[in-house]
């Protein structure tokens, strides 16, 4: 079976967020992080479609009534939390038809309740959002931040989230790889040894981490000051990634991204703040910003790993609050994958 599971820059149709309410986690910051996911809103909106899952939809339409009501699409659902890349479907392309996968979320490893956010993607394909002829459940426990795609064959993961105990202790590596090959259609799955971020609950989900900017390039976290609790491991992942190769056997190209200003909580714990949870939109890229001095320098970086796409910074630090970023609350969908209001 022909299987494909795309790269994010390629041609989307719509991008998911589920929105805070007063039980989620954000039941003390809500004036504080509403404003961060309608900015969201409308940078997405401006080039193609949003897909809001809220508790509510006559209390978010009002906050949103400035964008283009073409462009959004609420539907009322209830969930645990935000952060629909973990539990969003994953879409792959089987005989070039899109399949969507429902995979098992289970908080993080069993950190946080998820019975309600495991049902979403269920839910939507059931009220016919989805343009698919299959749904697929797997069984395996996977999260959309746990994995980055090439498009072309190549799979970028990280063993400590991948390999969690908690996750799917059934599976040894050499199982939990077979299996990936084998739903996502994979020439090779690329391992990160190394690398974390303080704060993280993900277990080191590869999008806090490095991410691919096209088949030959990856964007990464690197920290330059031998005094930061993050030095030895993100220069052992550096070192793991320049010895990765392409497909056609080069060195990748390598952009790194700073280690922003630590940033802390009221209770002295560091928040997991970081430039790699940036999201490829069609034409653009939304990149998390914290009001710190490495702002610019990430927003640079970018510009040069995406040259022919606008880049733009999204004020992200109310979601470090709640422990992660950008692409932690968005989930991307291929063009004609999710049904426009209308169809």
């Amino acid at each position: 079976m022909n299987r494909r599971l795309p790269a994010e820059w390629e041609p989307q149709g719509t991008v998911q967020l589920t929105f805070p309410h007063a039980d989620t986690d954000w039941a003390d910051l809500l004036e504080e992080v509403i404003p961060c996911f309608v900015q969201i809103a409308e940078a997405v909106s401006r080039r193609q479609d949003v897909l809001i899952v809220c508790r509510d939809i006559k209390a978010v339409r009002p906050l949103l009534s400035h964008l283009d009501p073409a462009r959004i699409h609420l539907e009322q659902l209830d969930s645990n939390d935000t952060w629909a890349r973990d539990h969003g479907g994953i879409v792959i392309f089987e005989e070039d038809q899109p399949v969507l996968y429902d995979f098992l979320f289970n908080g993080w490893g069993l950190k946080f309740p998820a019975d309600k956010d495991n049902l979403i993607t269920g839910k939507l394909y059931e009220r016919g959002i989805f343009k698919v002829k299959k749904l697929r459940q797997p069984g395996l426990v996977l999260e959309g931040g746990g994995i980055e795609s090439d498009g072309r064959g190549t799979l970028l993961t990280t063993d400590e989230c991948m390999l969690s105990p908690n996750r799917n202790p059934h599976l040894n590596e050499t199982e939990i790889e077979a299996r990936l090959v084998e739903l996502f259609g994979l020439q090779r799955v690329l391992w990160l040894r190394h690398g974390y971020l303080a704060g993280d609950d993900t277990d080191s989900h590869i999008d806090t981490l490095a991410r691919f900017c096209d088949p030959a390039t990856i964007a990464y976290v690197q920290c330059t000051d031998p005094a930061d609790e993050h030095y030895e491991a993100l220069q052992a992942m550096e070192q793991e990634l320049k010895a990765f190769r392409t497909l056609d056997g080069a060195p990748y190209r390598l952009i790194p991204l700073p280690l922003p200003k630590a940033i802390y909580d009221e209770t002295g714990q560091r928040l997991p703040a970081t430039y790699a949870n940036f999201l490829i939109i069609n034409g653009a890229v939304l990149v998390p910003v914290y009001q710190v001095p490495e702002d610019e320098q990430a927003m640079a970086q970018l510009r040069r790993a995406f040259p022919d796409r606008e880049v733009t910074g999204i004020n992200c630090r109310p979601l470090i609050r709640q422990h992660g970023s950008l692409h932690c609350v968005t989930m991307q969908y291929p063009a004609g994958v999710i049904r426009r209001l209308g169809d």
